[in-house]
């Protein structure tokens, strides 16, 4: 399943600098906040990623997961436990209308005389809420991923993959796998952007192949825009793939960032 989330999506801060085995996957779980969103419906055809408990999947700078099945009129139209706005007003307000997003003030009502107050009703026991899963960054070795150019995962970067999958089947219940894919500065935005979904679709498929679920790992691809080099690589020669001391430099931008969610 595709994400596409232009610029309203921020930038997940999965740097892929340590080994995987270091990192592990879930060691816990969380109560649910009462900041978050939860539909009404846990039907397939939603606009944006849900958990068990029906609440919307965020990132860690809070930003809902759009799922591939996301259009504005579906964002308008499931509704929100709790609200009588849309799940779209709540995760992503400023691209629809006032009228869309904002409550009608109440009309008027005529003055009436008091009536006398109801007995207080008997009072109920609250209930504990469900817990949420818990997310767990998972960094990957970025060179032992992709070559330059490239969208096949290497050997190395197959083994480390092989490991994530383990631990994920590990889990008592894996929610959801988040794999973005980016690449280096050297080529135009147009050949990237295509470059860095291959690469995190390379990562969908080979997790599939390991027996992760094909609806749990949601992809999307970032391009050239979010580089980690910064600028350690600046005045290296030629900007082109034959300056070697350059394309090696800029490994650490040939990455696919994962976020698992999940509970044990």
């Amino acid at each position: 399943m595709h994400i596409r989330k232009g610029k309203l999506m921020k930038k997940l801060q999965l740097i892929a600098l340590a080994s995987i085995a270091s990192l592990g996957l879930i060691t816990g779980a969380q109560a649910q906040s009462k900041d978050d969103i939860v539909v009404a419906s846990k039907n397939s055809d939603l606009p944006y990623a849900i958990d068990a408990n029906g609440v919307v999947v965020r990132n860690n700078t809070g930003w809902c997961w759009r799922t591939s099945n996301w259009t504005k009129e579906l964002a308008q139209k499931v509704k929100v436990v709790g609200s009588d706005l849309p799940v779209g007003c709540l995760c992503e307000k400023e691209i629809f209308d006032k009228a869309v997003c904002e409550k009608p003030a109440p009309a008027p009502v005529a003055a009436v005389a008091p009536a006398a107050p109801a007995p207080a009703p008997a009072a109920k026991p609250v209930p504990v809420p469900a817990p949420a899963p818990a997310a767990q960054k998972v960094n990957l070795p970025s060179d032992a991923l992709f070559a330059y150019d490239k969208a096949e995962l290497s050997a190395e970067g197959q083994a480390n993959l092989t490991k994530l999958a383990d631990q994920a089947k590990q889990l008592t219940q894996l929610e959801v796998i988040i794999a973005v894919g980016h690449a280096d500065r050297i080529g135009s935005d147009s050949y990237n952007l295509p470059l860095s979904e291959k690469r995190a679709a390379s990562v969908k498929n080979f997790l599939v192949g390991q027996g992760i679920p094909a609806n749990k790992v949601y992809t999307e691809g970032k391009g050239e825009t979010q580089p980690v080099t910064g600028d350690a690589c600046r005045n290296l020669g030629a900007e082109n793939g034959r300056n070697k001391k350059l394309v090696d430099c800029l490994a650490p931008d040939r990455r696919v960032e994962i976020e698992a969610i999940g509970t044990k």
